[in-house]
């Protein structure tokens, strides 16, 4: 790192001409490959950045590329663009700097916050809102994680609405000039009410073959050491201030030293469960609900026990799930730099998965049972699933095991998935795929597997087949590496709401387009600002409370919860068309 630092400075001396003097000998030394010299050599700033950018290239083809200097390098042609005017490439390197910020933040100790509010400004300048938006959501996500004030929150707020606006979402731009007026304004109406503790506890239950670490504190109750399949209840709290998609969690900016349940979503309590009292007590818990269903998670890449039942956990209350919800949680490290190790772990527990949940299916009481796989976390269920698919056909069973099944951002080699789901297909009532084209996570596993394409991605390399329904949610933009789109935003979860409700197919949900394909097989595109999708939500978990009722009853009481008149109108005409598609 002091090399590369080092490095950097001379290169910008030769650049803008500063006199070498003494620093010439200096630079011999922390430049022996001339970097510095190539760039200085070239005449005008249009022949330095061409230079600049063939190093850059060569950086990247390197065994082992230089993080430091590649980031270094990268900073240095951002200002190179700016002088140049090129302010949409300019946007385009500040937000991919911000990218590396995040994902290396161990190595390089880098700031990303300053890189996307400058891709903000710039993408916003030229017009292109819907980027400005992303790189202020994901500069929304980085504060709230390491705390701000109240006034730097409300600033970011208002350009969020301001963004919205220009785009032409003003129910989006109304939503954040609500929360500009104060940290809760805006949220209450996207929350329930909680009881007098300001909170509300989420059971979830687990399987997992994570060793115990022998801590009594919840959240290091297990470990990423490899152990045997075991049973139990997690206990996580949800704050009453909680707003959907995220995951609250203590700041030191906010002189918050601790996790508090009133304030953070956190795993409260862990009890281990004998496999027989587990499903005794699924069975119970089934029977108490409205809906005889269980949804399983399965996490991906880089997260602990506590991290993966706080996503359960938020899933489940965010979609106000009738279910059981249930967390398989498999060896992951919960560290960026072990993928080879998680890699190594999870086709292990892919064999674990196959056993819970052939058992889930026989002893939970659950009439139906939906699975969501996340990255990585796809490669364990696909291999359980090809395994229950190989003995369900044997044995001559035509009726589906599951309702859904959907694989989120999956890192899974792209022709593999397409082999494997052509015989899973049998097990599900519908098998959605959701990709990205702005899933950078997915981009670096596809460098690390020797340029092979993840199932996860969209654009040129999006899969589609007609044993599964593709939908490429790019709009909903990139997630900073974490590429957990399909839980962090309100669109996603209102689509996976349709779908777990009435088996709707793409052509019946809001804000899907059809995307031509060269093969046989379409896909769909989801565009984002076109659907109410808190309304959608809410009406959603109102058709779950009174699933009894006639249609225009439920239609009046929506009308009685919405003034917005085009709000209304987009709502009733998906609604119309989900229910008239479903016969009801």
């Amino acid at each position: 790192m002091v090399f590369s630092r080092c490095f950097c400075v001379c290169v910008v001396f030769f650049i803008f001409g500063f006199a070498p003097g003494a620093g010439a000998q200096q630079s011999a030394e922390v430049d022996p490959i001339g970097i510095g010299s190539r760039i200085s050599a070239q005449t005008g700033i249009e022949g330095k950045l061409a230079e600049l950018e063939e190093i850059l290239h060569e950086i990247q083809q390197s065994p082992k590329p230089d993080l430091q200097l590649y980031f270094d390098l990268s900073t240095l042609r951002l200002e190179l663009l700016l002088q140049e005017g090129r302010q949409l490439e300019a946007a385009e390197t500040a937000q991919q700097l911000a990218q590396i910020a995040v994902s290396q933040r161990t190595v390089l100790n880098a700031d990303p916050i300053p890189y996307l509010r400058r891709a903000a400004t710039l993408f916003e300048a030229e017009g292109n809102y819907r980027k400005a938006i992303t790189s202020l959501e994901a500069e929304l996500r980085q504060r709230l994680d390491g705390g701000q004030s109240d006034a730097q929150l409300a600033r970011l707020h208002l350009d969020l609405a301001r963004n919205h606006e220009l785009q032409g979402n003003g129910q989006r731009a109304e939503h954040y000039r609500k929360l500009a007026k104060g940290p809760l304004a805006g949220a209450q109406s996207q929350t329930r009410a909680g009881d007098s503790q300001g909170f509300h506890e989420v059971d979830v239950f687990y399987a997992t073959d994570r060793m115990r670490t022998g801590e009594a504190e919840p959240a290091d109750f297990y470990g990423y050491a490899r152990g045997e399949l075991e049973y139990g209840v997690v206990s996580v709290t949800i704050p009453d201030t909680h707003i959907p998609g995220a995951i609250e969690t203590p700041s030191i900016w906010r002189l918050e030293f601790g996790p508090e349940p009133a304030k953070h979503v956190m795993v409260r309590k862990i009890s281990p469960e004998e496999p027989d009292a587990y499903f005794a007590r699924m069975q119970t818990e089934m029977a108490q609900r409205s809906r005889k269903e269980a949804f399983v998670f399965i996490h991906g890449f880089n997260t602990s026990f506590d991290a993966a039942a706080k996503r359960a956990a938020q899933l489940a209350y965010d979609m106000d799930y009738r279910g059981v919800p249930i967390l398989y949680s498999w060896p992951s490290a919960g560290k960026t730099f072990m993928y080879v190790a998680d890699t190594a772990v999870v086709r292990l527990s892919g064999r674990r998965l196959y056993s819970f949940l052939q058992d889930l299916k026989e002893r939970s009481g659950a009439d139906v049972v939906h699975i969501v796989a996340h990255s990585m976390g796809n490669r364990a269920l696909t291999d359980a699933l090809e395994l229950l698919a190989t003995r369900h056909t044997a044995e001559g069973k035509t009726e589906p095991l599951f309702g859904q099944i959907f694989f989120a951002a999956p890192d899974v080699d792209a022709g593999l998935f397409e082999e494997m789901l052509g015989t899973i297909r049998p097990l599900a009532q519908r098998m959605t795929l959701y990709t990205s084209q702005q899933d950078w996570a997915l981009v670096a596993s596809k460098k690390l597997h020797g340029d092979a394409p993840r199932a996860g991605q969209a654009g040129d390399l999006i899969l589609t087949s007609d044993v599964f329904d593709t939908i490429d949610m790019s709009a909903l933009g990139e997630d900073m590496l974490a590429h957990t789109y399909f839980a962090n935003d309100s669109s996603a979860l209102a689509d996976i709401m349709s779908l777990i409700w009435l088996n709707a197919g793409p052509e019946q949900r809001c804000g899907m387009h059809r995307v031509a394909a060269a093969s046989a097989s379409t896909s769909w595109k989801y565009s984002k600002g076109t659907c109410p999708e808190t309304d959608m939500i809410s009406a959603i978990k109102l058709l779950w409370q009174q699933r009894d009722l006639p249609a225009e009853q439920i239609m009046q009481q929506l009308k009685s919860r919405v003034s917005d008149p085009v709000r209304l109108a987009t709502l009733e005409t998906w609604l119309a068309k989900l229910l008239n598609e479903q016969g009801d």
